[in-house]
């Protein structure tokens, strides 16, 4: 299995993972915050296992996974940005829903870090300079 499938494979789990996260009460505090920062939604629940979804399916060849990087990595990598700033997303709308949310900046920034880590993580490996090497997929 070639380096870009793995990937795929890694950010599908990782993806489900976190729409899972909202109905495991290990994960949640008292005020129903995932990780005691933010609330998950039937919306974001449905983009986070989407977005596993099609992670799984893209691994099955090296161009589909390439492809899913390279989308899914700028797309939620910039997601996360938006959201260090304003607290909102754009993939789950809400920003058009909720605008600029009044938390603090720690909380902005911590509520960001998934989606920053797992687009820079597509980011990395799909238009990575080593991406015309022989594996075979």
């Amino acid at each position: 299995m070639n380096r870009y499938s793995i990937a795929a494979l890694g950010l599908g789990f990782a993806l489900l993972f976190a729409a899972a996260t909202d109905y495991i009460p290990a994960f949640m505090d008292s005020e129903g915050r995932v990780f005691g920062l933010f609330h998950l939604d039937i919306y974001k629940d449905a983009l986070h296992v989407a977005s596993g979804l099609w992670a799984l399916a893209s691994a099955c060849s090296r161009r589909s996974a390439v492809f899913f990087l390279k989308v899914f990595g700028t797309l939620y990598f910039l997601d996360g940005v938006m959201g260090a700033f304003t607290g909102s997303g754009y993939l789950d709308l809400s920003i058009f829903i909720d605008g600029v949310r009044n938390v603090s900046p720690t909380i902005k920034v911590l509520s960001s870090l998934p989606h920053l880590g797992l687009g820079a993580l597509g980011i990395a490996v799909g238009w990575s300079p080593w991406r015309a090497d022989h594996v075979t997929a």
